[in-house]
């Protein structure tokens, strides 16, 4: 499932950056960039690809729901204002949801629970990559490998059978790398492959040869076809 790539439409510095933390905190969504007014979102739309939008109601200029009338085909939107009596209009537009500042975690997740996922064609799983181990590249089989195990500029490969591999690469490189092959983000530390969980609770989720803790940021939302409460 690819991440959901997320555009912040707000004038507020304080409030975009709050917005831009909390994504990168969700590994279903991707932060793209933030635009401070209507206008320069619309030429953004233009040139990137974006699913989701966070529209502030109150930009200057053309107003956020002014601007989601302008659009024959918006994304998916989460409009964000300070003032409540616009959530009716809001969901006359078919927005997804509505986020009253401040806004907190748990608030921001129930609403992007909401979002509709990228479904991607599965890839075949004989899809191989090589990977350099102790100078030596080596093919490892994408279907084959359960957990990847960030060790700061490294990562720990462990496989199927038990086995580990060690390389240099970074997990968010490892995330987009796999991004389509069914692997999820359970802790800051740890992207495990959805076909080699065994058993989950609310704490941990358990692979063949593993149990891993599940982050608490990564708690109260959906991994796949998993809830995480």
């Amino acid at each position: 499932m690819t991440p959901l790539r997320c555009l912040v439409v707000e004038d507020e510095p304080l409030a975009a950056a709050l917005l831009e933390d909390f994504i990168g905190q969700v590994g279903f969504l991707r932060y793209v960039g933030r635009c401070p007014d209507a206008m320069r979102a619309a030429d953004a739309l233009q040139t990137q690809n974006v699913d989701v939008i966070f529209l502030d109601i109150h930009l200057p200029g053309l107003k956020g729901l002014d601007f989601l009338r302008t659009l024959s085909s918006p994304p998916q939107t989460i409009l964000t204002t300070a003032y409540h009596e616009y959530a009716l209009d809001g969901y006359d537009l078919n927005v997804v949801d509505y986020l009253l500042k401040p806004i907190g975690f748990e608030r921001f997740m129930r609403a992007v629970q909401k979002l509709k996922p990228n479904i991607d064609p599965p890839k075949p799983a004989q899809d191989f990559h090589f990977f350099n181990v102790n100078k030596k590249m080596v093919r490892v089989w994408l279907h084959e490998i359960a957990v990847v195990e960030s060790l700061k500029e490294y990562v720990r490969l462990h496989l199927s059978d038990g086995t580990t591999l060690m390389t240099k690469q970074s997990l968010t490189g490892m995330e987009q790398m796999l991004a389509d092959y069914g692997f999820v983000r359970v802790h800051r530390s740890f992207l495990v492959a959805m076909s080699h969980i065994t058993a989950y609770s609310a704490t941990e989720v358990n692979t063949a040869h593993l149990t891993i803790p599940i982050g608490r940021q990564y708690k109260g939302w959906e991994l796949g076809k998993l809830v995480i409460c």
